[in-house]
């Protein structure tokens, strides 16, 4: 009892030391290896004194240290008796119980640097985010990895971020999805290093703020950052002005996506089906390729019909039909007999159908 409560009160005294002061670990490694030298010259001096074989040596030493006394096995002669004076009663237990409460201290702090955002990780084949949404960022992180975990490849995948949105710890809603942060700076190699960027699976760059062109400016550094350690075709990046989609490009970052706040599932999308999110960033656009509904009426064609008529006439591919209900039904299967009141069909912008092409090819 008398060394447990020796451990509490350095415990405590050690808690109130600055987080930055993190010189702990080598400190309780010198210790623990005197300590265990201290411990070894005990063991020999039972077996030289006592005439005890090593392996009661060792008991006799591990029990006394840590002030259990079984009594089973003891010094009787004035040398043994002694050396456990001097070894273990006036320096074991005091130096025991410094390690003991160094190495309570160096997890206090070790958690308190995670919770920060102040510890280097060192992971492998994880998912970096650089920066965060200027508004929302707990509820788009939210999200994000929720739509992660959905996908059973990255249902377990670590994913850290790299921000210094959340200086007083990540909320407890991301913790919980298994999400870490750094809160060092960005677009210095100190900050990609203490996400180990080099060792990522996928990396993605978000836009600080959505609606600021000068956001282009951080991500472009971030992304020459990145090319120049090899990682650019790992990375993907928002661009909030289309006009500096070219700088990225010349960088060779393998993703650029529009900063769409409101569906953080396309960046998910870029992740898990890299190529898809080019598809659905251009059906938020109406120019390029779009989606638009066409009142046609057409009873007793099978779905597969329709999307050969319409695909080899060029007019365009059919995603969708309303029918009588004014329900949309979605992708129904090849042979399902259609009675549509209208089709919803993807159109390229420099030939955009009329209605009556499409009622032509249907016929």
């Amino acid at each position: 009892m008398n060394l447990l409560s020796f451990v509490r009160k350095q415990s405590i005294r050690h808690q109130h030391r600055s987080v930055a002061d993190y010189s702990l670990l080598p400190r309780i490694r010198r210790s623990a290896g005197l300590l265990g030298a201290l411990l070894f010259l005990h063991a020999l001096a039972m077996v030289a004194f006592e005439q005890l074989s090593f392996g009661d040596a060792v008991w006799l030493t591990l029990t006394t240290i840590t002030t259990v006394g079984y009594g089973d096995v003891s010094a009787g002669t004035v040398a043994g008796r002694t050396a456990t004076v001097g070894l273990i009663y006036l320096v074991g237990i005091t130096l025991l119980a410094t390690v003991a409460s160094d190495y309570i201290d160096y997890r206090i702090t070790r958690r308190e640097r995670m919770q920060k955002g102040q510890w280097r990780w060192h992971m492998q084949d994880h998912i970096v985010f650089i920066n965060a949404p200027k508004l929302n960022a707990e509820q788009y992180f939210c999200r994000v990895v929720t739509q992660l975990r959905v996908n059973p490849d990255y249902r377990e995948k670590p994913v850290v971020l790299l921000t210094d949105v959340f200086e007083d710890g990540l909320p407890h809603s991301l913790a919980d999805l298994g999400m870490v942060h750094s809160s060092a700076a960005a677009d210095s190699p100190q900050g990609l290093d203490s996400v180990s960027v080099n060792a990522a699976q996928h990396i993605i760059i978000l836009a600080r703020d959505e609606y600021d062109e000068r956001s282009d400016s951080l991500t472009f550094a971030i992304s020459h950052r990145l090319q120049g350690r090899g990682l650019a075709g790992r990375t993907m990046a928002e661009c909030v002005l289309d006009e500096n989609r070219s700088r990225l490009h010349t960088l060779g970052v393998r993703s650029i996506l529009r900063p769409i706040r409101s569906y953080p599932e396309i960046v998910v999308r870029a992740i898990t089906a890299p190529g898809t999110e080019v598809v659905l960033e251009n059906l938020f656009t109406y120019g390029g390729d779009h989606a638009r509904r066409y009142e046609v009426y057409t009873r007793g064609k099978t779905w597969a019909e329709i999307v050969r008529h319409l695909t080899e006439s060029d007019l365009g591919t059919p995603m969708a039909y309303v029918n009588d209900v004014q329900q949309v039904v979605c992708q129904p299967h090849a042979a399902e007999k259609v009675n549509a009141v209208a089709l919803i069909v993807i159109v390229r912008e420099e030939h955009i159908p009329e209605p009556g092409e499409i009622v032509r090819a249907l016929d």
